[in-house]
């Protein structure tokens, strides 16, 4: 009984929010704390995908295709932020390890500045190119005209998307998890409760119909980031940031790119592989790419929990390596590589087992729903794999070493995915079926590779 309670107590514990030293005291419990939160937040995220799409559904497979096209063009800003968020993570948590909070904070302003640098230049182009960048995707000429404003305001409001990977990233290295969770959760809320009201043009507000989708996505957004600004320059947690010192230091900026340089090429090489299988999957038609869409959405819902308990690697690795304690870092990496393979199983099973029931509660087109079913059924039979895989680079990324698996990518994404996803849909029966299949067979190369590399421990005597 006493063990439920103190289970309990570190649950609320872990929700409510407080800033721990991961570096002492039961790795167990460590993990719990920062896992809940960030698997709270990483649903919340999933939540969302699968709202969004279920509201855009409605408005027939041009859109949808139109959002998947947008997603996968998108998936290279998320490959940007996510990486200035591993830079981020694997600096301001060897700081906090090493006691240094003043420098943590330092590191943490230039995340900021480099974040805002990067985002101007994307707006820019997104802005004035969103209709020539559907082209270039292979879009059909009818779902631009009924989908281009979408893109235009997905890339040109990319500034929230990257500050609030970024300053999740500050959050969840300095051992306060729960306040990125809070976060997420107001953005996504609002996300949530605008869609409806701006797509279908309910009460006061106007019908944008797909345009309205990506407005509330940047409301809900933006004033998600609005919060994370609060709380870190409120000056009551380890990271304070001071706007005296929002000045670049071209020393400490060039480590930070360097070390997200690895991170962001991770991120880019497998986003832009993604892109070139969706442009594959376009030659098949709006009723494929929809379908593979909504099934990728659904993958997305089931891996965001696993990345949530992955980023407690991050943060784990780096602290113990900030405070000298790589032996410490090394078993949180296979307790929570544990906890993730059982969770995807159990989630994998029941995808594999109902991938048709999951698709007909996004959309009613039939066709979709055949082609969607067999993509999800395909490309979920690997979620176990990617489980363990995600934990062993996300260990990896935070000790620094972020060129490992940016080398790890270009061998699985670049030299194994694409070429067998091009033969195997041109050159065999499969069809776009081998778009999925070479999926399953890179992703799970990645993770035994990855875990082969963790193994041999050289991550363990990086410095940064």
């Amino acid at each position: 009984m006493n063990r439920y309670k103190e289970l309990w107590r570190a649950i609320i514990e872990s929700v409510s929010g407080t800033e721990q030293d991961f570096t002492s005291g039961s790795l167990k419990r460590a993990i719990l704390l920062l896992s809940i939160p960030m698997v709270l937040e990483m649903l919340m995220e999933s939540i969302f995908a699968v709202v969004d799409i279920m509201f855009v559904s409605r408005l027939g497979a041009d859109a949808v295709a139109i959002v998947g096209i947008t997603e996968s063009m998108m998936t290279i800003i998320y490959a940007l932020s996510m990486g200035l968020g591993v830079g981020a993570t694997a600096l301001v948590s060897r700081r906090i390890g090493e006691k240094n909070y003043r420098g943590a904070s330092f590191v943490a302003t230039q995340a900021v500045l480099a974040g805002l640098f990067v985002s101007v230049v994307i707006s820019i182009v997104g802005f004035a190119y969103s209709r020539d960048l559907l082209h270039m995707m292979g879009a059909s000429e009818i779902a631009i005209d009924k989908g281009w404003k979408y893109t235009a305001w997905m890339i040109s409001g990319n500034l929230v998307i990257v500050l609030l990977f970024i300053n999740n990233s500050i959050f969840r290295s300095a051992g306060d998890a729960a306040i990125s969770m809070r976060v997420l959760w107001i953005a996504n809320l609002l996300n949530i409760s605008l869609d409806p009201c701006l797509i279908y043009g309910w009460g006061p507000f106007p019908e944008l119909g797909i345009e309205g989708a990506a407005v509330a996505t940047n409301i809900g957004r933006a004033i998600g980031v609005i919060f994370q600004f609060y709380f870190l320059f409120n000056g009551k947690h380890r990271i304070k940031l001071h706007i005296r010192e929002f000045f670049p230091d071209f020393k400490l900026m060039l480590k930070l790119v360097q070390l997200s340089l690895g991170g962001i090429a991770q991120n880019l090489i497998a986003t832009t592989s993604w892109v070139v299988l969706v442009k594959i999957l376009a030659t098949f038609g709006s009723s494929v790419v929809a379908g593979y869409t909504i099934a990728i959405r659904i993958v997305v819902f089931a891996l965001l929990p696993s990345w949530g308990v992955s980023n407690a690697t991050a943060t784990l690795v780096g602290q113990s390596l900030g405070a000298n304690l790589p032996e410490r870092a090394e078993r949180a990496v296979w307790i929570t590589g544990k906890i993730n393979m059982i969770l995807m199983g159990i989630i994998g099973i029941t995808i594999i087992l109902f991938p048709g029931f999951f698709m007909r509660l996004f959309i009613p087109d039939m066709a979709v729903v055949e082609y969607g079913s067999v993509a999800l059924f395909i490309i979920s039979c690997g979620l176990v794999f990617y489980s363990f895989g995600m934990v062993t680079i996300q260990a990896i990324n935070g000790a620094g070493d972020t060129f490992t698996p940016m080398w790890l990518n270009i061998v699985c994404f670049w030299l194994i995915e694409l070429p067998l996803a091009y033969f195997l849909t041109f050159n065999t029966e499969l069809h776009q079926k081998g778009v999925y299949l070479a999926i399953v067979i890179a992703e799970s190369v990645l993770a035994v590779a990855g875990t082969v590399l963790f193994i041999r421990g050289k991550w363990k005597l990086k410095k940064v």
